[in-house]
């Protein structure tokens, strides 16, 4: 994700990382040559105009689309970054909780932090499709990444290291359930997460918003040409920038556990988690 301060206009006016220029920039291009063609036939005296009526209707729907896609992409988005936020407080009340009854222990109890500090990496390279339990984790930890759900694994090791306090007379049976149920939250934040990424937006709706998309701006130079002949161009440019410009967003931050520039900035929360952790030892 870009830092950025969002009341300073002049730093990012004219960016070009992040603003998702480059990934509509031959759309629009295309759009403008569809558009130049329509300037140079109506200046050569053949106009090929069409009513405009069906474009001032079609553009309000339109618009109505993509608010729609935006919202729903946001929502998306949003519950993601909720997540992820209750797996930074959990990480912390699990290993808070825990280390009043294993400071008598600091071995396991450094254990428990391992393991703990390891879900966050674990669950950020789970949701890339990716391994890894972070580039701290010690050998006995990273033995979890050859298991088939490594969150989990990583997961039910943490509880087995509750598990163990409790056997060796550390902290009592209720109080072990107690601590736990943090485990358990990790579990449920990280479900969260995996129903995001593994479902997309219905396909019919990014189809028929495409095409959509395709067929207004295909044509909308022939309805315009005739009102703006040359500035026809620069309206075609300007429109299919803003039009483009939105879906692509929707697309960019619909599931914002990756490494695009507008997704969650899973890295940073993880070395968070780890350092935080690491200072309660």
């Amino acid at each position: 994700m870009i830092d950025y301060d969002p009341h300073n206009w002049t730093d990012h006016f004219f960016d070009i990382k992040g603003s998702l220029v480059r990934e509509i920039f031959v759309r629009v291009l295309f759009c403008g040559a569809i558009a130049l063609v329509a300037v140079l036939v109506d200046a050569y005296g053949h106009p090929l105009t069409i009513p405009s009526t069906i474009h001032s209707l079609a553009g309000l729907a339109l618009g109505l689309l993509l608010v729609f896609r935006t919202n729903a992409s946001y929502d998306r988005f949003w519950e993601g970054r909720k997540a992820w936020g209750g797996i930074v407080n959990d990480t912390r009340n699990l290993v808070r909780a825990a280390r009043p009854f294993l400071e008598r222990d600091p071995g396991r109890l450094a254990e428990l932090v391992e393991w703990t500090a390891a879900f966050p990496y674990a669950a950020m390279n789970h949701l890339r499709d990716q391994r890894g339990t972070g580039p701290n984790a010690p050998a006995y930890v990273r033995q979890a990444e050859q298991a088939q759900h490594v969150p989990l694994a990583v997961a039910a090791e943490i509880s087995e290291c509750l598990s163990q306090a409790r056997r060796a007379g550390l902290m009592a049976e209720h109080s072990q359930v107690i601590v736990d149920s943090y485990t358990g939250l990790l579990v449920q934040y990280l479900g969260i997460c995996e129903r995001i990424h593994t479902t997309p937006l219905p396909f019919a709706y990014v189809v028929h918003l495409r095409r959509a998309l395709v067929l207004y701006f295909g044509t909308l130079p022939f309805a315009i040409v005739d009102t703006f002949h040359v500035y026809t161009l620069p309206a075609v440019l300007l429109m299919a920038y803003t039009f483009l410009g939105i879906e692509e967003i929707g697309v960019e931050i619909e599931d914002p556990f990756g490494e695009d520039e507008n997704d969650l900035p899973l890295e940073v929360f993880c070395g968070k988690i780890e350092a935080n952790l690491r200072g309660l030892l």
